[in-house]
């Protein structure tokens, strides 16, 4: 059975990177859309959107490299579960289905924060 206590620091953990994720492309230029969608497919950490383009960003936080860092932690499945919910969240927004999209993701090692535009491709 899991920890509630564990359970709890890891969603406020996940909640203060997603929001320093936000923080950061919305002063580069993108527009919030939607936050923490979640389906039975998997979940998307943020939508946001750069001119006409569709952004699904998934937040990564490591507290080092040691074992791979942020960005490595996502794999081949955590990908394809993106791209599902991605399809879900589109499909439910027929005016957004028609822009172009995009995946990108915020990772964040200790106090290293990088960006990946376009990090994978459904």
């Amino acid at each position: 059975m899991k920890n509630p206590r564990h359970t709890t620091a890891r969603r406020a953990t996940g909640d203060r990177f997603e929001g320093a994720a936000r923080s950061f492309l919305e002063v580069r230029g993108l527009r919030f859309v939607h936050g923490n969608f979640l389906c039975r497919h998997g979940e998307i950490d943020l939508v946001m959107r750069e001119g006409d383009t569709v952004v699904f960003v998934e937040v990564r936080y490591r507290h080092s490299a040691a074992f791979g860092g942020a960005a490595a932690s996502i794999t081949a499945a955590k990908r394809r579960r993106i791209v599902s919910a991605a399809h879900v969240w589109l499909s439910a927004r027929p005016h957004d289905a028609r822009r172009p999209c995009r995946f990108d993701v915020m990772a964040f090692e200790g106090e290293r924060v990088e960006w990946i535009r376009g990090a994978f491709e459904p």
